[in-house]
């Protein structure tokens, strides 16, 4: 009869260090958009995100152990960020209401065009 040990206070010590790395993945997610990647918000975007659910399924859903579960979340996670940018970049190019939205209208320089104007 094999008896496996687990000791408890090194198993809350991973777990504190996952909800750590997901605090700090989660503030990221809302500073990213201003001090780097900037260019591709969406994908930097996707990329924490797909972290924090393999943290997440691995860690807090205890399937770390398991190989054939763990290749199958890391497959399907990859089809929903594929999914995901296969949308955005449809949806993109054809959103009726570009000129009004604040993601894909051009910036206007107001003052520029005032004092263009006045000569």
């Amino acid at each position: 009869m094999v008896t496996n040990k687990i000791d408890y206070k090194i198993e809350r010590a991973t777990y504190y260090k996952v909800l750590v790395g997901l605090l700090l993945l989660t503030a990221v997610t809302f500073v990213q958009p201003y001090l780097f990647m900037t260019g591709s918000t969406f994908l930097a975007q996707m990329i924490i995100a797909v972290v924090k659910a393999w943290l997440i399924v691995m860690y807090y859903m205890h399937l770390k152990g398991e190989k054939l579960i763990g290749a199958t979340v890391i497959f399907a996670l990859f089809l929903v960020m594929v999914f995901f940018i296969i949308v955005i970049g449809i949806d993109v190019p054809n959103f009726q209401f570009g000129a009004e939205s604040h993601i894909t209208s051009q910036v206007v320089d107001h003052a520029a065009n005032a004092a263009h104007e006045a000569h």
